[in-house]
C-alpha cells in the first residue's frame, strides 16, 4: 500500500483535475448555447433556400444548373472534412477522420484529396492522405463571409475541371450529447426532383434561368455555412458531454482515494497504539 504521503499527493492532483475539467465544462456549455441558437435558427433559411431552388427547377427544362450540375466522369475527387482546432471532445474529430478514409478508400484507383477545415483532421489526414489545403483559420471568427471564400474556392475547383466531384464530411449537431457524422455530395449538383410543383402562376423576372444560376451559388455557400455551423455547435457538444463524463471519473477516483487514504492512517494508528501498548507491557513486565 502507498505512504500517506503519496496518497495525498493524488487526491491533490485529481482535484486540480477536477477544477480543470469542471471550468472546461462550463466554458463549452456557454459556447453551446450561442452555437446551437445560430444553427437553430439558420436551418429553416437554409432547408427553405433549397426548397425554392427546388421548386423553380423543377419547371425548367433541360440542364437548368449550368457547369454546377455538370456530370463527368469521377477521376479526381475532392473530400472536404470539417473537424475542430482543439481536442478533449471524445471521439468528435476521430469519427469523422474515420469516415473521412472511409469515403477515400470508396474511390480506390482515383485521385482522392484532402481539403481540410479544422486543425485536428488536418494533423491526422495528412499522415496518410494528400492534405491539399488546411482552412482551421475559419473558426478564428466563424462568419458567412469567411466560409462563403471557402465555398467559392471550392466552386472554382470544381467549375475549371480540378475535380470530377466534392463531398463534405462533418459532424451534424442533434444535441449536447449526440453527433451524427454526414457525408454530402457538394458539387456538381444532384438532378432536382420535385414532388410537387408550383402552385399558381408567378411571373419570374429576369426568368427561371437566371433565378436558378443566381440561387446555385447562394445554395452552395449556404450548404457549407450550415456545415461547418453544426460541426461547430457539436464540437461544444461533444467537449461538454466529455468534460462532464471526465469530471464524474474523477470526483468517482478521489473518493477511492479519500477511502484508501483513511485506511491507511488508521492502519498507521493501530499499528502506533499496538507499539504504545506493547513497549508499556515490556516495561511493566
Amino acid at each position: 500500500m502507498a505512504n500517506l504521503k503519496e496518497i495525498r499527493n493524488r487526491i491533490t492532483s485529481v482535484q486540480s483535475t477536477m477544477q480543470i475539467t469542471s471550468a472546461m465544462k462550463m466554458v463549452s456549455a456557454a459556447k453551446l448555447k450561442k452555437a446551437q441558437d445560430a444553427i437553430t435558427a439558420m436551418r429553416p433559411y437554409a432547408e427553405k433556400l433549397t426548397e425554392l431552388l427546388q421548386s423553380v427547377s423543377a419547371t425548367l427544362e433541360g440542364d437548368a444548373g449550368g457547369q454546377f450540375t455538370a456530370q463527368r466522369e469521377v477521376n479526381k475527387v475532392l473530400v472536404v472534412v470539417v473537424t475542430s482546432n482543439r481536442g478533449l471532445c471524445g471521439a468528435f474529430n476521430s469519427n469523422v477522420i474515420k469516415q473521412a478514409k472511409v469515403v477515400a478508400e470508396s474511390y480506390a484507383g482515383k485521385q482522392v484529396d484532402i481539403f481540410a477545415i479544422g486543425k485536428k483532421g488536418n494533423d491526422v489526414l495528412r499522415k496518410t492522405n494528400n492534405v491539399v489545403a488546411n482552412q482551421s483559420e475559419v473558426f478564428d471568427k466563424l462568419t458567412f463571409d469567411n466560409v462563403a471564400e471557402i465555398a467559392e474556392t471550392l466552386t472554382s475547383k470544381f467549375t475549371s475541371g480540378e475535380y470530377d466531384k466534392i463531398e463534405l464530411v462533418y459532424n451534424q449537431f442533434k444535441n449536447a450529447a449526440t453527433q451524427i457524422v454526414m457525408t454530402e455530395q457538394f458539387l456538381p449538383l444532384a438532378p432536382v426532383v420535385s414532388e410537387t410543383t408550383t402552385a399558381g402562376d408567378y411571373i419570374f423576372e429576369p426568368s427561371k434561368e437566371e433565378i436558378v444560376l443566381t440561387l446555385i451559388p447562394k445554395s452552395l455557400k449556404t450548404q457549407l455555412y450550415k456545415a461547418i455551423r453544426d460541426s461547430f455547435a457539436a464540437e461544444h457538444g461533444a467537449r461538454m458531454t466529455a468534460m462532464h463524463k471526465a469530471t464524474d471519473n474523477a470526483t468517482e477516483l478521489r473518493n477511492q482515494l479519500k477511502l484508501t487514504y483513511n485506511k491507511a492512517r488508521q492502519a498507521a494508528i493501530t499499528g502506533e497504539i499496538l507499539e504504545i501498548v506493547g513497549g508499556a507491557e515490556a516495561l511493566n513486565g
